[in-house]
This record gives C-alpha cells, structure tokens and sequence, in this order.
C-alpha cells in the first residue's frame, strides 16, 4: 500500500509539471530562443537517467528525472 501511494504522489507532482512548464515558458520567452538546443540536450540526459533509475527501483530519482524533463519540454513549447 506504501508503494502505490509513493507512486501515486509522484505521477501527482508529475501532472504539476505540465501547468509549471507551460508558465515558465510564458514568462521566459527571450531565454527560450538563446537556449534551445541546451533544453534539448536537458531533456535527453533527463530521459536517458530516467532508465537506469527505473532499473535499479529509485523511485524518487526515475520522477525527479521525468519531471524535469516534462517541465523543459513543456517549455519548449
């Protein structure tokens, strides 16, 4: 029951990243066109440490990672 409630908290703090990324994308229009191609290397890294963090069980390492990822992809956007 642990276990389903962690996760439950992290797709929780996960869906907050979709409405946060969005504002940061709002507010911070002229960093979004200098930084591009560093927000894509972000997002990358982020995925790709997502999978072994998944392997090994880290749960708070696998939604830490996938929630920066979601939100600079939302920014990106």
């Amino acid at each position: 029951m642990e276990e389903i409630l962690k996760i439950a908290i992290g797709i929780a703090v996960l869906l907050l990243g979709i409405p946060l990324g969005s504002y940061l994308a709002q507010k911070t229009k002229e960093e979004l066109k200098v930084g591009r191609k560093w927000l894509k290397l972000i997002i990358l890294i982020s995925l790709l440490c997502s999978i072994p963090s998944l392997i090994v069980g880290n749960d708070f390492l696998f939604f830490s990672f996938l929630f920066i990822a979601l939100v600079t992809s939302r920014s990106l956007r």
